[in-house]
């Protein structure tokens, strides 16, 4: 399954821009469950666990009742994504652009490795840290193992790609050596300082900071997780990202804002839409940012899909780019 799928729906938002105070989750007897019964003997058959380790985590892991309500349409909305505002609010304020600025200097020849050796912009790489998890400070305090099991087993939008990532969460914790009822994350099971589910951390987790062990909690391994994944993605050193346009209106009506779809030049011209900083590139993505008072409108470049191909979500890649323009 390609990356975005697998991340599309799963980090729409990065857990500090939550609002609500989290409910606790509380027991439930998943064994209960012939679904479960059914995972149970294919980890045995399939993997090679023990049955006795399956039940016993089976039998401790608890209902998420809140996480649920996520995927079966009963959040509140702006629970899970979030506006405009709220990304300028929380992860584009003062007190972000000032821990950016201090992480790239204090992890700077970690960064200028990233660097050279998978060719790609470090700056973006402290854009990505900020927006998923301020540099390590917000990373979740969900237990991974009561999240991942509320949503394979029960109905939600995205059951299938859930129990997935259940049957990865234990085959990570066996190849990582880690304890399952120890690990935490967001509400959809997403770990560490950039926030990665279990397929993409068995994917892409590195030791980095070549101390023995990935570790997605640790900032230096994230580094390199986002640079191999930028490489690996068709990053292009240098290339443009994003700029702003010549758009002074409240709200931007005359064309179809995507990130998936990218117009001529000349054809946004035609319409009005010109770039008011260098752009060298002959097709460009139209980009909308929605503000309580009017619209921000951008063109991108290849690289910026790149950016979405991690959280499918144009906002995401802005606030990124802001963030590694801020630290230049």
């Amino acid at each position: 399954m390609k990356f975005l799928k697998l991340l599309t729906l799963t980090l729409l938002l990065p857990f500090m821009l939550l609002a609500e105070e989290p409910k606790p989750p509380v027991p439930y007897d998943f064994l209960a469950k012939k679904e479960v019964q059914n995972f149970i003997n294919m980890m045995v058959k399939k993997h090679h666990f023990k049955r006795e380790y399956m039940t016993n985590v089976l039998q401790n892991a608890m209902l998420d009742k809140e996480t649920l309500d996520r995927y079966t349409g009963k959040y509140k909305p702006g629970s899970t994504n979030g506006t405009w505002e709220r990304y300028k609010d929380h992860v584009l304020d003062d007190e972000t652009l000032n821990l950016a600025r201090n992480f790239k200097k204090q992890y700077y020849q970690t960064l200028l490795r990233a660097e050279r050796e998978y060719n790609i912009d470090m700056d973006y790489i402290v854009g990505f840290m900020g927006v998923e998890s301020k540099y390590g400070t917000y990373t979740g305090d969900y237990r991974v193992l009561d999240s991942l099991a509320t949503l394979a087993f029960h109905n939600n939008r995205m059951k299938k790609f859930f129990k997935s990532e259940f049957t990865n969460l234990f085959l990570l914790m066996r190849e990582e050596n880690r304890d399952i009822y120890s690990q935490y994350g967001s509400f959809a099971g997403a770990m560490g300082a950039v926030q990665q589910v279990p397929s993409i951390q068995r994917k892409f987790g590195m030791d980095y900071n070549k101390d023995g062990r990935k570790d997605p909690w640790d900032l230096e391994d994230c580094i390199g997780i986002i640079a191999k994944f930028m490489h690996n993605k068709g990053w292009v050193k240098g290339s443009t990202v994003v700029v702003p346009t010549n758009f002074n209106g409240i709200r931007f009506k005359t064309l179809k804002t995507s990130y998936k779809k990218r117009y001529t030049i000349s054809y946004l011209s035609k319409n009005g839409i010109k770039p008011i900083e260098p752009f060298y590139e002959k097709k460009a993505y139209l980009l909308k940012t929605q503000n309580n008072t009017h619209d921000d409108i951008w063109l991108a470049g290849k690289n910026f899909s790149v950016l979405t191909r991690y959280n499918n979500s144009t906002s995401y890649g802005v606030a990124i780019h802001l963030i590694a323009q801020a630290v230049r």
